[in-house]
């Protein structure tokens, strides 16, 4: 399917109707669910807009390709992922959670042909699962460490003492600062180490 996009690659425009029907004001046709996942897959960008109110309603309709997807299997989102997920909303971390999702989907996009390669070579050899699993919980405790430098983000802290909390002490920041640098050059280290690893196996 050859990639849809306007003159200067700005997204295509979907409008969906009360009919739930969805139109593509770029071919002028009427389009599937299942063709706006096709075009999400092959890196078209597209926005979605309520045809009467002209709402922007992509973030809904990504959803819902989702929900579709996740119905016919195999699934990607784990059971106890979604419990989590829907765990922050209303918390206090709600705010920062999506950037750090971003990120993390971004940084496992970026290294997605490398990763290819080890499923690929899991056949000739032994997939390092048990090194991922181990990458991903030091991922994981990196975010909690950075997490409590936000430690201001509290509501009853705010409800209780309206007033700013006392800034904490500056050695103490750079100290945290410090560890966390620290550990995100380790996590680089151990990725790098791995790449090489498979890249030096014999073929």
């Amino acid at each position: 399917m050859a990639k849809e996009r306007r003159a200067g690659g700005t997204p295509i425009t979907i409008k969906k109707y009360a009919n739930r029907r969805l139109y593509n004001t770029d071919t002028s046709s009427y389009v599937t669910l299942d063709h706006l996942c096709q075009m999400v897959k092959d890196g078209v960008e597209f926005t979605v807009h309520d045809a009467k109110t002209g709402e922007d309603i992509t973030r809904s309709v990504l959803t819902q390709i989702i929900v579709e997807e996740e119905a016919k299997g195999p699934n990607l989102l784990p059971i106890n992922f979604l419990r989590q997920l829907i765990g922050f909303y209303g918390d206090n971390l709600q705010v920062l959670l999506p950037r750090y999702l971003d990120q993390s989907m971004d940084s496992f996009a970026r290294n997605q042909d490398q990763l290819r390669k080890y499923m690929r070579d899991a056949f000739g050899g032994i997939f390092p699962l048990g090194r991922f699993e181990e990458m991903g919980k030091q991922n994981i405790a990196l975010f909690e460490s950075a997490m409590k430098m936000f430690s201001p983000f509290k509501t009853e802290t705010w409800a209780a003492n309206p007033e700013p909390e006392p800034e904490p002490e500056p050695a103490k920041d750079a100290n945290a600062l410090g560890t966390l640098k620290k550990q995100i050059d380790s996590l680089q280290k151990q990725v790098e180490a791995l790449t090489r690893e498979q890249a030096d196996k014999p073929r």
